[in-house]
């Protein structure tokens, strides 16, 4: 590579700096790689038309998972993002772009930095796209710094396109993973984080009528200040989306001198959002939740719409309350031997009295659970979080305080309770006084405001939720399974060896209670007048019948006699 590595002598200060700061991130050897397919072998130099090709984005056809918020203008944004990025970050002082510019380049862009810093980094990208598209921006850099101050402010319509070139990016990167060509892009509805973000950025946004408003005819101011402080937040890892398209367009350099600039998964083996519309957890929501944590979690979630291999929502999907039937029972015979992190959905309709208007709306709210279900009369877990999912989108992580995450509680089978639990599955709070507290039947939901809560940070689950406990009839519950092929796999081995043993303790060979002395009932009345002598003699004559089997089957009988 020439002068591209720091091995050689001579070699200057500023280069040895960063290359150990490109090393730092583990993209040295991709670097050096991309270098050596792009560089122009007369010039020892990248030409810049080559740099754009490899970051343009080729997407001809988008189609909208919400489509009252198609926006035509975000095509002609898309085509200027890879040449915004070549003019923000790799400047040539020459006719090309050599070592040290290239490297200098990917590490203003992609290096180990603040998070406000990344945030900082991604909203310039932004401005400089809309700028080469001929549209208009009101954020303003005090200087070109990746720390320096921002001012001005964003408008809904903005977040929205922030939001979609983010996802945009993230796809193009996962999708180089799998196969090279041409697709549909389908831009998922994030209309509950741009509502979110309008909600806690501006003055007016406590009044707007969350269940009725379209966000492109939005016209409130969202100082930067604040923009940046709730994306720091609520979406923390929304700049990954950034320098992952960047490090995967360098690494299909390296795969390929054809810098052509694919873009997308072919057709066949792209998953179309629109074909799970119908879930609780759509592809905006999925990517939401994904944004909130960094995490192999995050990744799990993206499965399900961004699928490799065999992963989506078949496999994923444990529990839906419209499929499998409603109630506690029903989740527990689906979610019974799930060993791994879960993802809970509600959904709910409840009148807003707001203002005197007494129409129903529909809201979700969702729990994310670090491990299965356990058949419990106390609370249990070690960290978990709750999300405000839909018309407005928080999360609201672990406060530390306490750790009453999850209470999930079937009915006693055979045993009297003096003073019964809660029969249900709650988050937070206490018993008694759970922050959400979903009934045996899955009939009602019931939320409570967080001052009873500890265990989870503070804020509305819904909007408008006062002091109260609201409590709203249920209309569809999910249950989502993040733990991955290895979890799905133990359960299933986990339900055939139950299903066995079930067998097992019904088989009772009938040859073996042919007479008095050798039926259940005479062996039940020996064990009532004498709980410590069990017949072993009886058990031991039956030759067809195993010895644990048949005191199982008279423990049953007596049981089921005595009532215990």
């Amino acid at each position: 590579m020439g002068a591209s590595s720091s091995t050689q002598q001579n070699v200057s200060s500023e280069q040895k700096q960063l290359e150990n700061l490109a090393a730092s991130t583990g993209a040295l050897p991709t670097l050096q790689s991309a270098f050596s397919n792009l560089t122009n072998p007369q010039t020892n130099a990248i030409p810049i038309q080559s740099l754009q090709k490899c970051f343009s984005l080729n997407c001809k056809n988008l189609i909208w998972e919400a489509v009252p918020m198609k926006a035509d203008s975000f095509p002609v944004l898309l085509d200027h993002v890879g040449p915004a990025i070549v003019d923000l970050f790799f400047v040539p002082e020459k006719g090309g772009l050599s070592w040290v510019e290239f490297v200098r380049g990917y590490v203003k862009c992609c290096g180990r930095m603040p998070s406000s810093m990344l945030f900082n980094t991604l909203l310039r990208v932004f401005v400089a796209t809309v700028s080469r598209a001929g549209l208009s921006s009101k954020l303003e850099f005090e200087s070109d710094e990746s720390d320096c101050k921002i001012t001005g402010s964003l408008l809904p319509v903005d977040v929205l396109m922030i939001f979609w070139m983010c996802w945009t990016l993230s796809w193009d990167a996962r999708s180089l993973s799998i196969s090279k060509g041409n697709a549909d892009v389908c831009l998922p509805d994030v209309s509950d984080l741009v509502l979110s973000a309008v909600v806690s950025c501006s003055e007016i946004g406590s009044d707007l009528n969350l269940w009725d408003c379209n966000i492109l005819d939005l016209e409130d101011q969202l100082p930067a200040g604040k923009f940046l402080s709730w994306a720091l937040t609520t979406v923390p890892t929304l700049t990954d989306c950034f320098t992952q398209f960047v490090t995967a367009r360098l690494q299909n350099c390296v795969a390929s001198k054809d810098v052509s600039g694919p873009s997308t998964s072919s057709p066949g083996e792209i998953s179309s959002t629109t074909a799970h519309d119908t879930y609780l957890l759509s592809c905006g929501r999925a990517w939401a939740i994904s944004l909130t944590f960094r995490s192999s979690l995050s990744e799990e979630i993206m499965k399900i719409y961004c699928p490799s291999e065999n992963d989506g929502p078949e496999e994923k999907l444990l529990y839906r309350s419209s499929l499998h039937g409603r109630g506690l029972n029903r989740l527990w015979s689906n979610v019974e031997g799930y060993h791994g992190p879960l993802l809970i959905l509600v959904s709910a309709n409840s009148g807003d009295g707001h203002e005197g208007d007494t129409s129903v709306r529909k809201w979700i709210i969702g729990a994310l659970t670090q491990q299965g279900f356990e058949n419990k009369d106390d609370f249990y877990g070690s960290s978990g979080t709750l999300y405000a999912i839909s018309p407005v989108f928080h999360a609201f992580l672990a406060s530390g305080k306490e750790k009453n995450f999850v209470y999930s509680h079937l009915h006693p089978t055979g045993v009297y309770e003096r003073h019964p639990k809660p029969v249900g599955i709650a988050f937070g709070g206490t018993i008694g006084n759970e922050r959400i507290l979903i009934d045996e039947d899955f009939a009602t939901v019931t939320v409570r405001h967080h001052a009873a809560d500890k265990t989870y940070l503070p804020g509305s689950l819904i909007p408008h939720q006062g002091y109260l406990a609201v409590e709203a009839p249920i209309s569809e519950v999910e249950v989502w399974g993040l733990g991955g092929k290895t979890a799905r796999k133990t359960q299933t081995s986990y339900k055939k060896r139950e299903e066995l043993f079930t067998e097992q303790r019904r088989k009772v060979d009938l040859k073996t209670f042919s007479n008095w002395e050798d039926s259940p009932e005479k062996m039940m009345m020996d064990m009532v007048s004498n709980p410590n002598s069990i017949p072993q003699d009886k058990a031991s004559t039956s030759t067809n019948t195993n010895t644990n089997e048949l005191n199982l089957y008279m423990t049953d009988i007596m049981n089921q006699t005595l009532g215990v």
